[in-house]
């Protein structure tokens, strides 16, 4: 006797006909909108703060507006061919190269370095991980009047080690040959404490049973271990570090206007320096929205060449 193994139906249903798709009721259309009701604040925010300002300024920097005036025009790419036959913006930008290319690899040098030696202790540790802090939570506009003290080429106490020592009195901030040279010496103390936090925590994020494991195989050096386990570990930070470094670096301004004012003969002069003479003592505001649309563009192109370099060299 043969067992009938159909599945038994619930009294009244139907079977479903065969080649027949069962579709569910579309959501609502107030359920739909639901998520953009909660991101539209923020695009909002974003649009006003931050993207309008941007397309405000490259709009102005094709105008020849000044401050104040009622009468302006059309200036097509007049600014820009005026910003690149100007000598002192090329100085400016070419100052602001250097300035760079003196902070951030000095500054994520001795944030490693400083990191790691921070890194070994246990009772300090919290205390001089404040210490190096204070720096970013500062104000340099305070901080200048002890700056311009040291660097005081009669009474600063670098001159005055300096003459003990039996060496010329150097002007720090009055020699060309030296100003931005020691103003790069500032920007590396401004941003060595911000980096010396992100090594740490990167330093905290790498298992210590790699360390263990090369302690079992033999390798005990110090130095081997950093340039084995911890440097290729703190890739990923490394690279953030480098990035953000970079960006505060082109974004130098405050030492420049309080202590040297882009001189002495114009060896401090940066693009940030010169942009803000255009636009708020000169009153050029189409020129000088012209150089902070190259300004932003040479940021965008270094930080993308960075992102390059160190996308093949990283790993996660």
């Amino acid at each position: 006797m043969c067992r009938d193994r159909t599945p038994l139906m619930r009294y009244g249903s139907r079977p479903t006909p065969v080649g027949t798709f069962i579709t569910r009721k579309p959501l609502s259309t107030a359920l739909n909108l639901t998520p953009y009701a909660f991101v539209l604040p923020a695009t909002v925010l974003l649009f006003i703060i931050i993207l309008a300002p941007i397309v405000l300024v490259i709009a102005l920097s094709f105008t020849d507006y000044t401050l104040g005036s009622l009468d302006w025009s059309f200036a097509s790419l007049d600014n820009y061919q005026d910003l690149f036959s100007d000598k002192v913006f090329v100085r400016s930008l070419r100052n602001t190269l250097l300035y760079v290319a003196i902070v951030v690899p000095t500054s994520v040098f001795l944030a490693l370095i400083v990191a790691i030696c921070i890194n070994q202790r246990i009772r300090t540790k919290r205390f001089y991980e404040v210490v190096y802090f204070l720096p970013v939570t500062s104000t340099f506009v305070a901080m200048a009047i002890v700056w311009e003290f040291l660097f005081h080429s009669r009474i600063g106490p670098l001159n005055q080690f300096l003459a003990l020592l039996g060496y010329d009195r150097v002007g720090f901030l009055t020699d060309p040959e030296v100003a931005l040279i020691s103003l790069a010496v500032v920007g590396v103390w401004k941003l060595i404490g911000f980096n010396v936090i992100l090594y740490l925590a990167g330093l905290s994020s790498i298992p210590a049973d790699i360390y263990e494991a090369a302690s079992i195989d033999g390798m005990d050096g110090g130095l081997d271990r950093l340039l084995r386990i911890t440097w290729p570990m703190l890739g990923p930070t490394t690279m953030f570090v480098a990035i953000t470094s970079s960006i505060s670096a082109f974004q130098v301004f405050e030492p420049v206007a309080v202590l040297t004012k882009g001189g002495p003969q114009g060896s401090t002069d940066v693009v940030l320096y010169q942009m803000y003479l255009e636009s708020f003592q000169y009153f050029e505001i189409g020129y000088g929205a012209s150089i902070t649309v190259v300004f932003l563009a040479v940021i965008l192109a270094f930080s993308l060449l960075q992102l390059r370099y160190f996308d093949g060299k990283v790993h996660y």
